[in-house]
């Protein structure tokens, strides 16, 4: 006897090319794309752009990070995440987060918030404020970690500058 079809609800697609790509033996690296939108809802842009979301098996969400220094961070906000996910899914589909190290495509990952050029924040600079920074950072031989720190100590710098004014009015 056959089984009727009318009681199963519609599938997305996308749900299933992992099931089937599985039973012919293809390797598949595929996101689920309602996977994907929930995780950017709950956890925002700025983490989205660094982490993506690859399956779920038996309750359990695994999750590739940029790097090790994001999956540190992760950690602290995980039962955060997890609710925020769940509430968002309206189920408690989500029972643990597990993170790991992976490639994030280039296409993912989103350029750093840039409002203020580098121009604009050289002119917001003193000139005593660019040579603390150059003796500051000229003993870090790694260029990616001496950048990032200026940018991090530049932006600092501008703040108090803003705060202190606004204190002085």
């Amino acid at each position: 006897m056959r089984r009727s079809n009318t009681s199963q609800r519609p599938v997305l697609i996308a749900d299933i090319f992992p099931k089937v790509f599985k039973k012919l033996d293809i390797p598949y690296k595929g996101t689920n794309r309602r996977l994907r939108d929930l995780w950017e809802r709950a956890v925002g842009p700025q983490i989205a752009s660094q982490t993506i979301p690859e399956n779920v098996k038996r309750g359990c969400l695994y999750v590739l990070a940029s790097s090790p220094a994001w999956i540190h961070q992760l950690q602290f906000l995980k039962e955060e995440i997890r609710s925020k996910l769940n509430e968002l899914s309206g189920s408690e589909e989500f029972k643990r987060l597990f993170f790991v190290v992976g490639e994030i495509p280039v296409r993912h990952i989103q350029a750093p918030d840039t409002k203020t050029s580098a121009s604009e924040t050289e002119e917001k600079l003193e000139k005593r404020d660019l040579q603390m920074l150059k003796q500051s950072l000229a003993s870090i031989k790694d260029t990616e970690l001496r950048e990032t720190i200026e940018r991090v100590m530049k932006k600092e710098i501008i703040r108090r500058r803003k705060v202190q004014r606004a204190q002085d009015t």
